[in-house]
């Protein structure tokens, strides 16, 4: 896939492209978009794949976590998403609760991005104790995104966004559920914030590609939020974030300059106005002067 080519150019992204560019060496990209003018843009830019990620519910939504996020929530912005993007692999990502009670609504939910929302796959957290359900998933056949690390919806269990993985029996751990999502049938897994020579140690091994987040450059691809990378969420950021621009100071001086306008007058200027021809104008100014009391709709 050319970077940039114009959106007809390209063949859609499907999970059998990330299993080719695995095994020729090329980098996956992916991006969070979660309404229809970002997926324009992202698509258009020529990323592989675009992740709706429950990531919404704190950039967009203002929450803490991203544990409040519901279904009906991340089908209303797969569906805005799906509008927008022409040529991405679009991945769906499931909701606390929408996969953990049981492996037959695990699959219904799964169904309902695919059906409704108009998503490629879905992603999911956890590694050996989602087996089950990512191996009936993949069966109907939907694909299925693992993701292992910093999984945000175990944040209470995991005490907090810190890193993964760090001492030896927890990256025995983490290498043991990986292959265990491969063997599940998992087409690829986002490793997330774990250490850089684990994430390609784990890459270099696995048959399925890995997308990276905070877990080093030997991934076989990347994938951050959008929001992140562009500077538009200014509570935090990640260490593995690198911003490329910073739009939340860019949309500060831009709404600022505008109440400025506003109150001094200078916005609307003449150029930001509509006018009516002359003619039609003095009829009617005339027509008022000689009915007072009518209104402009008679």
């Amino acid at each position: 896939m050319s970077t940039g080519s114009p959106p007809s150019e390209r063949r859609k992204v499907t999970t059998r492209t990330f299993r080719q560019k695995k095994a020729k060496g090329e980098p996956i990209s992916m991006l969070t978009a979660y309404d229809y003018a970002t997926a324009q843009a992202v698509d258009r830019a020529g990323v592989d794949a675009i992740l709706v990620g429950d990531s919404l519910g704190m950039v967009v939504l203002g929450y803490e976590t991203t544990l409040p996020v519901t279904m009906d929530d991340m089908l209303h912005h797969c569906r805005a998403v799906a509008r927008g993007a022409r040529t991405a692999l679009l991945i769906g990502d499931m909701p606390f609760m929408s996969y953990q009670v049981s492996v037959p609504e695990a699959v219904r939910n799964a169904g309902r991005f695919l059906q409704e929302a108009g998503m490629n796959a879905v992603k999911l957290e956890g590694g050996r104790e989602r087996r089950d359900t990512v191996e009936v998933i993949v069966s109907t056949g939907i694909p299925v995104m693992g993701h292992l690390g910093l999984t945000p919806q175990s944040v209470h269990q995991l005490g907090g966004f810190q890193a993964q993985a760090k001492t030896t029996a927890s990256a025995e751990r983490l290498i043991d559920d990986a292959l265990q999502l491969q063997d599940a049938g998992c087409f690829a897994i986002v490793l997330e914030s774990i250490p850089a020579r684990l994430g390609r140690w784990i890459s270099e091994r696995l048959e399925i590609p890995t997308i990276g987040i905070g877990a080093g450059p030997g991934c076989d691809g990347q994938v951050l939020v959008t929001h992140d990378l562009l500077g538009l969420f200014d509570r935090f950021t990640p260490k593995f974030v690198r911003k490329y621009a910073d739009l939340h100071a860019e949309m500060a001086r831009a709404f600022t300059a505008y109440v400025a306008d506003v109150e001094s007058g200078a916005f609307p200027a003449e150029e930001h106005s509509v006018e009516m021809p002359d003619e039609a104008w003095e009829s009617l100014l005339k027509r008022m002067d000689r009915e007072p009391q009518a209104s402009l709709a008679s």
